[in-house]
């Protein structure tokens, strides 16, 4: 005879559970049409049927920090001449955003000293200016949004700069400066496209090997705190070009109006476009790509570099099938073992509770972002998806999924193992001290957890693990991975020329730029 138990069990799997008003859904909430990915697109890449890919495709943003002291809005800047702090009149000088400036009455002062300033802003009643867009071309917030004074007061006396000497296009050309340039490329096809970046799919032409080429307009990344982060991007290329899951660098250079990143060809395109068609993955499936992933990250780590942008359209595959992180846009580097940083940025619906709560932080986020990552891996569906929420305006906001992030539970799918759950508890715990990745153990509990128990971590490092799908490339220029919204557009940049845009730019900002991995250059001369 059955029992109890038994028949107990047997009708509550039939009969699931409501949901809790005002409380995130759980799993038996949904139906396969509210699944993150809900149905099979037409084709591998386009949009399911009424799917909004805006929605998942969010963009990360930086939201500008300033800090308010005696009446001053203070903002990090960054200098190129001689500059002196107001407090204790020594030169402001270091690598990166060295001081302080008062966007209001244009006070100058170490980071140091900010706090140390007892004179009032000259200006302390300012109006709002229109909300300003960042790098990727999103507007900013009102956490961190900006500032104009109704009049503009007389900066500090700096040492004048000398004049720019113009620059021309023949002075960009190969030379002794570097070795390559936009002749040495054929342009081939359009493969991405952000808000200030166009990626091309390109061939150079000495070698005949298929490169990836992100294009950058010097007349959007002008802004001081811009122009560090392509410099940090670019470091960070270069140091990702050491370990098999990141897309490395082969070379930079520049035109007078534009920056070239020239990076690896990863063909295989990326987990949204997989998640697309699969909607969700099998557990071991998702464990490969989460074990990879945390090798790169922890490579990051160890080297001082908080990712910061962990997202299904930033993981790649490659031919083969093994994964590779890109787009370093929001990196931060030169992070030691206990420091901190307090930038608010991010994709939206990846960002960290302590990021939300304005706590200083450091690497934890990345492993949050990761646990979102596998949490749509397996489920189908963010871990902070609200039913009906595209038909409630007051759900469908940013503030609102803020919200859900810090004080909603997070609900683990009762499908998924109960390895798998824990890992998912483990990496999305909202108090980063106890977060999986986060303690005395550091990268080793991410080792050791029972979810990971099958991975080979030294042969899976080594790329001597076959991966669990291989994506089906015709050759080496196949592009079926890759959306033809974009592979549809004509390949064409516009020819510099002398506008006023071009003279606008301070070309001495970007000295420096130019840049040759050692490594692939050697490759090359053995072709």
């Amino acid at each position: 005879m059955r029992s109890f138990w038994t028949e107990f069990l047997t009708a509550a799997a039939s009969h699931p559970f409501p949901a809790i008003p005002g409380d995130i859904p759980t799993p038996y909430d949904f139906d396969r049409s509210e699944e993150l990915f809900p149905n099979v697109p037409a084709a591998p890449g386009m949009p399911c049927a009424g799917e909004d890919r805006s929605i998942y495709r969010r963009g990360a943003r930086r939201w500008r920090k300033l800090y308010r002291v005696n009446g001053h809005i203070f903002q990090a800047k960054r200098f190129n001449r001689r500059a002196f702090c107001a407090f204790c009149q020594d030169r402001i000088w270091g690598l990166g955003r060295q001081g302080f400036k008062c966007i209001q009455c244009k006070l100058l002062v170490h980071k140091k000293c900010h706090k140390l300033v007892q004179k009032p802003c000259s200006n302390e009643h300012v109006d709002p200016v229109e909300v300003k867009e960042d790098a990727n071309g999103e507007s900013t917030l009102g956490r961190a949004s900006s500032v104009r004074s109704r009049a503009e007061p007389e900066p500090l006396p700096e040492t004048p700069p000398a004049p720019p000497a113009p620059v021309r296009a023949e002075d960009l050309e190969p030379g002794s400066q570097r070795h390559y340039s936009l002749e040495d490329f054929e342009l081939i096809r359009v493969i991405g496209r952000g808000s200030y970046a166009k990626v091309l799919m390109v061939e150079l032409k000495r070698t005949k090997r298929v490169y990836a080429m992100k294009v950058i307009k010097k007349a959007l990344v002008t802004d001081d705190e811009d122009i560090d982060w392509v410099q940090t991007e670019k470091h960070v290329f270069e140091t990702a070009s050491n370990h098999p899951f990141l897309v490395g660098l082969h070379s930079c250079f520049q035109t007078p109006s534009r920056l070239f990143f020239v990076i690896e060809f990863v063909r295989g395109g990326d987990l949204m476009f997989h998640m697309q068609r699969q909607r969700r993955l099998p557990e071991e499936h998702a464990r490969f790509y989460a074990a990879e992933i945390s090798l790169a990250l922890h490579f990051l780590h160890e080297r001082g570099v908080i990712y910061r942008d962990l997202k299904l359209d930033n993981v790649l595959l490659d031919h083969e099938g093994h994964i590779k992180l890109t787009d370093y846009g929001m990196c931060k580097e030169g992070v030691r073992p206990g420091d901190t940083t307090s930038t608010f940025c991010g994709t939206p619906n990846y960002i960290a509770p302590e990021i939300l709560r304005g706590e200083e932080y450091g690497f934890s986020v990345d492993w949050w972002a990761l646990g979102v990552l596998t949490y749509e891996m397996l489920a189908g569906r963010s871990p902070f998806d609200i039913a009906q929420a595209a038909d409630n305006p007051d759900q469908n906001t940013e503030d609102y999924l803020f919200q859900v992030i810090l004080e909603k539970t997070i609900r683990i799918p009762r499908s998924l193992s109960v390895k798998a759950a824990s890992v998912l508890k483990g990496f999305l715990n909202k108090n980063p001290v106890e977060r999986l990745g986060c303690g005395e153990g550091a990268f080793l509990d991410i080792v050791n957890h029972p979810f990971f128990k099958s991975i080979e971590w030294e042969m899976l490092e080594q790329k001597q693990v076959v991966p669990p799908f291989k994506p089906r490339l015709e050759g080496e220029r196949d592009l079926a991975n890759f959306p033809p919204e974009f592979t549809d557009e004509p390949v064409h940049l516009t020819p510099d020329d002398d506008s006023t845009v071009i003279a606008d730019i301070d070309q001495s900002e970007f000295e420096g730029f130019e840049y040759v991995n050692p490594l692939l250059m050697s490759l090359e001369d053995c072709v």
